[in-house]
């Protein structure tokens, strides 16, 4: 009697009389609890995905904007504010995304993977000095070359890794993947016939820089992968950043730095080559922020926003003039390109739909860059230090 039974205590007591509730039509305290708990669970939940699409698209965006203002910026540095001079600008950016990767894992901001002295000779040099090709080809392309026929030519990336991936039996050949190769050529061929500053030398600036960038992308596969070597963007650039300084600062030396030196008209502009440099460092974090919140279709998306928005900006910026014959060129090649990656996607959602006795292995940033490397028309000099991309960026 003295210590009332968990239910109907308050009654019991005293303390609460139901029959005004009753009388007044209003159901128990007890049922309002227990209707506002199950309100409070279906909420959460929308909540949830409001906030995560949220971040997702906040992500998206802001690689978007960093992707292009990172070309945009090194298309003004070389080719504008009267320092044309591509490697130069790229050993700037691999020596301050050095440093900061350095002070990065330091801090524990982000963690490196360990590198055997084995597997850097025989994987990180190969990839550092590749990457170092990547930036300095398509860096000096700027010189030569229209952003918006750039970003024409690197629809063609998704196509050179399938073909440098059969090559190292990364990928298979089928005749459907040929015809998407003869309609993304033939596209580029006429978007290439129509354009009006068209520059031999800087169109094989360009093509060497895509099939650098390819054939790099398969390598971390067919080297990193075997050695279950799994690297996030931050220790991509800590392990490669630096080698990849050594390989553009020998050719510096010898090949722009005399010219420099000779040079009475070069704009040595500090504050904007830093900024060059930040804005390349920034795109790496936010490929970082990035990875694991969005699917390779998304990524995908985003990096044709990217493209499209990039051709418009160079036309309104740079005065770069884009005819009829390029729009229609770009399209044919832009329809090969959407439909290949259609296929790839088709493809990876089979592969994830068939049973496996292995537990799936854990996503990190070069797993999730080689997932997008065949899917995105990556632009490795929109960013450079993407030291993987992205991909994206990326393509860059």
């Amino acid at each position: 009697a003295a210590y009332p039974r968990r239910l109907g205590s308050a009654q019991a007591a005293g303390r609460v009389d139901p029959a005004p509730r009753a009388a007044s039509g209003l159901p128990p305290a007890g049922a309002c609890r227990a209707a506002r708990f199950k309100m409070d669970n279906k909420q959460a939940p929308q909540q949830s995905l409001s906030t995560q699409l949220l971040v997702q698209y906040g992500c998206m965006a802001l690689w978007i904007f960093l992707s292009a203002a990172v070309i945009l910026v090194n298309k003004y540095v070389l080719a504008v504010s009267g320092f044309p001079y591509p490697i130069a600008l790229t050993c700037t950016h691999m020596a301050f995304c050095s440093v900061l990767a350095f002070i990065v894992v330091r801090l524990g901001l982000a963690e490196a993977t360990p590198i055997t002295a084995d597997t850097y000779i025989r994987c990180i040099l190969p990839i550092g000095l590749l990457f170092a090709g990547v930036l300095w080809s398509s860096n000096a392309a700027y010189l030569y070359l229209s952003v918006s026929f750039i970003q024409m030519l690197k629809a063609t990336t998704p196509l050179v890794v399938y073909c440098v991936g059969c090559g190292f039996g990364t990928e298979k050949f089928t005749l459907n993947s040929l015809f998407n190769m003869v309609v993304v050529v033939v596209g580029i061929a006429i978007a290439s016939y129509g354009e009006v500053m068209f520059v031999l030398i800087g169109v094989i600036l360009q093509c060497g820089s895509i099939v650098c960038e390819s054939t790099r992308l398969t390598m971390v596969q067919v080297l990193l992968q075997k050695r279950g070597i799994k690297l996030n963007p931050v220790s991509t650039l800590y392990h490669i950043a630096p080698c990849c300084f050594v390989f553009l600062f020998l050719p510096f030396t010898y090949i722009e730095l005399p010219k420099i030196m000779s040079d009475p008209d070069v704009n040595i502009n500090v504050p904007l080559l830093l900024a060059s440099a930040t804005v390349a460092f920034a795109l790496n974090m936010a490929v970082f922020l990035l990875i694991g919140k969005t699917s390779a279709l998304t990524m995908n998306i985003a990096g044709v926003v990217k493209d499209w928005m990039l051709i418009g900006l160079s036309v309104v910026i740079f005065g770069n003039p884009v005819t009829a014959i390029q729009l229609f060129g770009y399209g044919i090649s832009f329809c090969g390109v959407m439909y290949y990656n259609y296929q790839k996607i088709q493809a990876m959602k089979q592969a994830q739909g068939k049973p496996s006795e292995k537990p799936p292995p854990e996503v990190t940033g070069d797993d999730r860059a080689l997932e997008k490397a065949p899917l995105l028309a990556a632009s490795a000099a929109s960013s450079a230090s993407s030291g993987y991309a992205n991909a994206v960026s990326a393509k860059n």
